[in-house]
């Protein structure tokens, strides 16, 4: 696993052993982040279900102004893929925290975010799938150029949050990983 982009494209980024962590995939973080070019420099991104913060590293490593992370176990690996990212990049700190908490509440953080990345466990879609989109859309900034990545099995049908579209799904198929980017409706 890497960061697929940006000054640290290729560096390694260390990945929990324990605790059933499934990153998300290089491939399809890479074709997220294609589709987000434009968006991505300057966006205040959240990284919810964050795991390894691949989400969040990539965005820095692509522009983005500033990341955080929410995850309910802030483990090592992220504080050592932190570190490995900000050193690819010549400065001594990332501008990203990391919040350790249920991703789905929805008073981590008073902030509010450009784009909000949300991979939780696959199998959280099947009893909290509302909730998981729910919690996602409520850290939006109030502009119209928000984006929220919601990542689950193929073939899944993400919810979609009232006054949100699906713009685009990214993904091979059923079982394998799929990006969902939603927009606001205008």
């Amino acid at each position: 696993m890497r960061v697929t982009g940006g000054i640290a494209r290729g560096i390694q980024l260390r990945v929990p052993t324990k605790g059933g962590v499934r990153p998300a995939t290089d491939y399809i973080r890479e074709a997220v982040f294609n589709s987000l070019a434009a968006f991505i420099p300057q966006a205040k991104v959240l990284d919810l279900f964050s795991g390894t913060g691949a989400y969040a590293l990539d965005s820095l490593s692509r522009g983005a102004l500033s990341a955080t992370a929410v995850d309910l176990s802030i483990g090592s690996e992220i504080k050592a893929n932190m570190a490995a990212v900000a050193k690819s990049m010549g400065v001594p700190e990332l501008p990203m925290k990391t919040i350790t908490g249920d991703a789905m509440r929805l008073d981590l953080t008073p902030e509010r975010f450009d784009c909000i990345f949300a991979d939780p466990p696959w199998e959280f879609w099947e009893t909290k799938g509302a909730e998981i989109a729910q919690a996602a859309v409520a850290y939006a900034n109030p502009g119209s150029g928000v984006r929220v990545i919601l990542e689950a099995p193929g073939g899944w049908a993400v919810p979609v949050p009232l006054g949100w579209k699906l713009k685009k799904v990214i993904g091979k198929g059923k079982g394998q990983p799929a990006a969902s980017i939603l927009i606001r409706e205008s």
